[in-house]
């Protein structure tokens, strides 16, 4: 098959350059690429001029292109019969277009997701936020794993779907966050075959910081509510997981503190320990598990700190959205 490659991109021309060498590594040569910009003021086409005689590449401009937009506007430009939907922080193996081929043609799917993964040459802060999103203890695995709890849903940073599914369900919504996931919801809804395929994983390079990292996945756990407003069964209690868990963390911590003044002052009510006790003993697996994956004790305890983050983050911001919603009756939900 011929592929179309479609890659939004809004400013960061150093991640897009990153993203466009890699692909000119690709020993499978059969595909194009569609770099949709939305970069306000001026457009990052200065910066990729080079690679028009590297690639087949196409490049449109429209300042403040939403995300969405700019793959749905990509589709419309496209020669290919498959669309794989990447991300411009990603940085591609050079066999991933050719394991992509291969799998699809020994089993057909209308729609595809692959796994992300850290590169040898990421930070600490990188290796420790592609455990905490992939790992079946913080996730369920559901971002790629090969075991994974539920429904795999394809995300949008690795994601290919065929020309016939993708106009059959008419592209990408108008969500501003979770879209890849309702676009997937719809796929399935429509009776077409969606599956990982683990083999097509992508270095997806995430240049966040911790405060970074808590805004994006707290739009993550408020998109989860959206999504539950149009796809009422797409609600699951794996989904709920991150807000139990803050809560109870933040209740087991000072549970705790109850118990120290009590053992100061008078009898020490040791029960009072047990739950901040099973806290501590999911972070030592969290730590124990990533610094075996990473070989990297300081990338174990980097991934505690990232785990705290993600639920803290995707926790409250499904509480928010759901109090958005559910309690004050704004259909639209928060703005993400």
């Amino acid at each position: 098959m011929f592929y179309s490659i479609i890659i939004p991109t809004f400013k960061r021309a150093d991640e897009v350059i990153e993203c466009l060498e890699s692909l000119t590594h690709q020993s499978f040569k059969d595909f194009e690429i569609i770099l949709a910009d939305g970069t306000p003021g001026e457009s990052l086409e200065k910066y990729v001029k080079e690679y028009y005689t590297k690639l087949d590449l196409h490049f449109l401009y429209e300042e403040y292109l939403g995300v969405s937009e700019a793959r749905n506007l990509g589709a419309t430009k496209a020669k290919g019969e498959y669309f794989i939907f990447l991300d411009s922080d990603c940085i591609f193996p050079p066999d991933y277009l050719s394991k992509v081929d291969a799998a699809l043609k020994s089993n057909h799917l209308d729609a595809y997701g692959g796994p992300d993964a850290a590169h040898a040459s990421f930070t600490v802060l990188q290796k420790a936020i592609s455990y905490t999103m992939t790992s079946i203890l913080t996730t369920g695995g559901i971002r790629g794993q090969k075991k994974h709890v539920g429904q795999f849903h394809p995300r949008g940073f690795n994601m290919g779907i065929s020309r016939k599914a993708f106009e059959k369900v008419g592209g990408y919504s108008t969500f501003k966050c979770g879209e890849d996931i309702e676009l997937s919801i719809r796929i399935i809804k429509a009776g077409f075959k969606v599956d990982l395929i683990p083999e097509a994983f992508v270095y997806h390079k995430r240049r966040s910081t911790f405060k970074q990292f808590y805004k994006q996945v707290f739009r993550f756990g408020a998109a989860r509510i959206n999504i539950w407003s149009r796809h009422k069964e797409e609600l699951k209690l794996t989904h709920l997981f991150p807000s139990l868990f803050i809560i109870g963390f933040i209740k087991s911590f000072f549970l705790a503190i109850i118990a120290l003044y009590f053992c100061f002052t008078c009898c020490c009510p040791w029960y009072l320990f047990i739950p901040i006790a099973l806290y501590k003993i999911y972070l030592i697996a969290i730590f124990v598990d990533s610094s075996i994956q990473n070989k990297s004790i300081k990338v174990g305890i980097y991934s505690i700190g990232t785990c705290l983050t993600q639920m803290a983050g995707y926790g409250f911001g499904f509480i928010a959205n759901a109090f958005e919603v559910i309690v004050k009756g704004n259909k639209n939900g928060l703005k993400l």
